[in-house]
């Protein structure tokens, strides 16, 4: 498993790549606390290359957009697999975040919000 983390244009990206197992949560759990202490308010999930998500992963995924939205921050997820898409799509978690088919339209709809603020 690997996390890359860059910023586009106000746009902090996080990009997940191959099996995200539960002891490598704290991981991204670490990268995550890094980017909302720094006060940022607009995340980018990239997800187009995690093969499977396990529950460790969702629940770190879903605390980072609670902690961003409690800061009137906004969070989308892009790329998603047909399987990790029915996860999200599958459960309460509509209007908690975007979901984006691609980086490009993801960072998008987080930079309209960034510039309606």
């Amino acid at each position: 498993m690997e996390i890359n983390q860059n910023e586009r244009s106000g746009v902090v990206c996080i990009a997940i790549r191959g099996r995200m197992s539960a002891d490598l949560a704290p991981e991204l759990e670490g990268t995550i606390k890094r980017i909302v202490a720094k006060d940022k308010r607009h995340v980018l999930f990239d997800l187009g290359a995690l093969e499977y998500l396990r529950t460790p992963t969702l629940r770190v995924i879903l605390k980072a957009v609670k902690q961003i939205n409690q800061k009137n921050g906004k969070v989308a997820l892009c790329s998603l697999n047909v399987c990790v898409r029915e996860i999200f799509e599958g459960n309460c978690f509509q209007g908690t975040f975007t979901i984006a088919d691609s980086v490009e339209s993801g960072i998008q709809t987080l930079q309209s919000t960034l510039n309606a603020a």
